[in-house]
């Protein structure tokens, strides 16, 4: 519109132009070499307009002529690259479908047309991550360092690459080198925090946080999370060795994350070497109040080192004040009735838990009750065989990894603050064992998640070991209770042990009639039969001695039942 009117306006112009001419007539009279030309105005200037169109017309044709040759070039070359990026996006949509042959020669079409323009150096890498050609990816991947513009891009490709094969210190290499080279970049910068914290880099991974919330990688609320189970992580490595850094360190991480059962426990125990044993009380009543967990009330009950187990009890009485309706609390201040001897109580208060259906929990208690109360072994067998199909308890977890404590990094796959305080899988020996241990980096690669610096060596033993044996003892007395002349060598107190070996546990049906009572050497006890099907006399087990922190006598060892859960 603008073109058609500006091109009116030019023919009103030349309109009025002639018509002013020819309302003033005169002539014009020139001589050149003998030449006498007279004329008008109006013809003068229509020559002169016509003589400008010419020379006009002149020259473009000439111009036209010159630029030939690079015009018929061009043509062949818009061409070729239209041919080029046609291969191009041809390639990018096999690679899409894994249409590996398809992809290769639209790979080698596009790299041969294109040169080294950037996407066909990505299609080509992709190309090969799809046939598993590592060095044509390696190599494809390099040839973008070269160019400013892809360096970004080379980087990141080598980094999925060394997920891909598992080769943690080249990926923490490349990360790092992406991150110094931009800082703003959110996978190099959450996979630098990550490597250094599988290093035990502590230092240097709260250096990485900070970096990422003044760029604005992660907001206030996850740096402050971070930081915190770094401090634990550290906390718990140097808690023997620097126990008043580390006391500083738990209390500011027991302030960023008040949820974190670790951070507590830690601060409250360092807090109670130092004899600050009511900050250590508040510390943990806190947590507890957020969710009660029972390393809290562990902690809780031995704060003060040499207490009896009645003050361990009344001490735990004033902590399930805090949540009072929770079951935790109720199985904590079961554990100190036990512990202090006043069996009616504990057996009221896991009444509640018996009448529904019992976890493998309750059901060690209840077992650990009857021997401790009746020594009725009977009953003790009895709840020990339900124990092992009884419903698992809360666990550590993480990445399917069931743990017995936390860890700030998962052993898997190497993410910070991974495990979670959760049921664990019911059945833990179906557990694609082999996928997170033969091949981690494979189900890793393709979010570009990081992959740990040093893989577990012994976890698949680790977990086949503890879902399908366990370590046991038999516990004999050496002479009945009701034996008047007592043995000098053999006292309630300290019964002889006699080592078993492993007895498979079985996952899916219900043990047969036990016929002995079996404990792991980390107070578990679990049920165990003859090989032949009879049956062994069962043990007398004496009546546990009174409580040696209330009313003397000698020391009574623990005797604690416990699976893994």
């Amino acid at each position: 519109m603008v073109r058609l009117l500006l091109f009116f306006a030019v023919l009103v112009g030349l309109a009025f132009g002639f018509a002013w001419l020819a309302d003033r007539p005169g002539e014009v009279t020139f001589v050149w070499q003998g030449w006498h030309v007279e004329t008008d105005v109006m013809t003068a200037a229509i020559a002169a307009v016509a003589g400008l169109v010419a020379v006009i017309f002149v020259l473009g044709v000439v111009r036209s002529i010159w630029n030939s040759p690079g015009v018929i070039g061009s043509f062949f070359g818009r061409r070729r690259r239209e041919k080029g990026w046609a291969a191009l996006s041809r390639g990018m949509v096999a690679v899409g479908a894994g249409d590996l042959s398809t992809a290769m020669k639209a790979s080698g079409e596009a790299r041969q047309i294109l040169g080294t323009e950037p996407l066909a150096l990505l299609l080509e890498a992709q190309s090969a991550q799809l046939v598993g050609d590592r060095s044509g990816a390696k190599k494809a991947f390099e040839r973008m360092l070269e160019n400013p513009a892809t360096r970004l891009l080379g980087m990141r490709g080598l980094y999925v690459e060394a997920v891909r094969w598992g080769d943690g210190e080249a990926a923490a290499r490349w990360a790092t080198a992406a991150a110094t080279a931009a800082p703003k970049l959110a996978w190099a910068s959450h996979a630098v925090v990550e490597y250094r914290s599988q290093a035990r880099d502590w230092m240097g991974a709260l250096e990485s946080i900070d970096r990422n919330r003044r760029n604005g990688i992660v907001d206030k609320q996850a740096a402050r999370r971070q930081r915190a189970v770094i401090l634990t992580g550290d906390g718990l490595e140097r808690e023997q060795s620097h126990p008043e850094v580390v006391r500083t360190h738990a209390l500011e991480a027991h302030g960023l994350a008040p949820d974190l059962v670790p951070a507590a426990c830690l601060a409250a125990r360092l807090l109670a070497r130092s004899g600050d044993l009511k900050k250590a009380t508040r510390v943990l009543e806190a947590t507890w109040k957020l969710d009660p967990h029972p390393e809290i009330a562990e902690t809780y009950a031995h704060l003060r080192p040499g207490d009896s187990a009645k003050d361990r009890l009344a001490r735990i009485r004033d902590l399930v004040k805090v949540r009072a309706h929770h079951p935790e609390c109720a199985l904590a201040l079961a554990r100190a009735e036990i512990d202090a001897h006043d069996f009616a109580e504990a057996r009221r208060t896991l009444e509640p838990f018996v009448a529904q259906s019992p976890s493998r929990r309750v059901c060690l208690l209840m077992a650990e009750l009857e021997q401790n109360e009746h020594g009725n072994a009977g009953a003790t067998r009895a709840w020990l065989a339900r124990a092992v199909t009884a419903p698992r308890d809360k666990a550590w977890v993480a990445d399917g990894w069931v743990s017995d404590h936390w860890m700030p990094v998962s052993p898997i796959s190497g993410k910070l603050d991974a495990f979670e305080w959760k049921l664990p899988p019911e059945d833990v020996s179906s557990a694609p064992v082999a996928d997170l241990f033969d091949e981690p980096t494979e189900t890793l690669a393709a979010s570009g998640s990081v992959v740990p610096l040093e893989a577990p060596k012994v976890a698949r033993e680790a977990i086949t070991a503890a879902v399908t044996t366990v370590e046991a003892e038999v516990i004999v007395p050496e002479k009945p209770a009701q034996e008047t002349k007592p043995n000098p060598t053999v006292t309630p107190a300290n019964p002889p042990v006699v080592e078993a070996k492993p007895i498979e546990v079985p996952t899916a049906a219900p043990a047969p009639a036990p016929t002995a009572v079996s404990a792991t050497s980390s107070g578990a006890t679990v049920p165990t039969a003859h090989a032949n099907g009879s049956k062994p006399p069962e043990p007398v087990i004496p009546p546990p001695p009174d409580d040696p922190g209330t009313e003397g006598g000698a020391p009574m060892p623990k005797k604690r039942f416990k699976l893994f859960s």
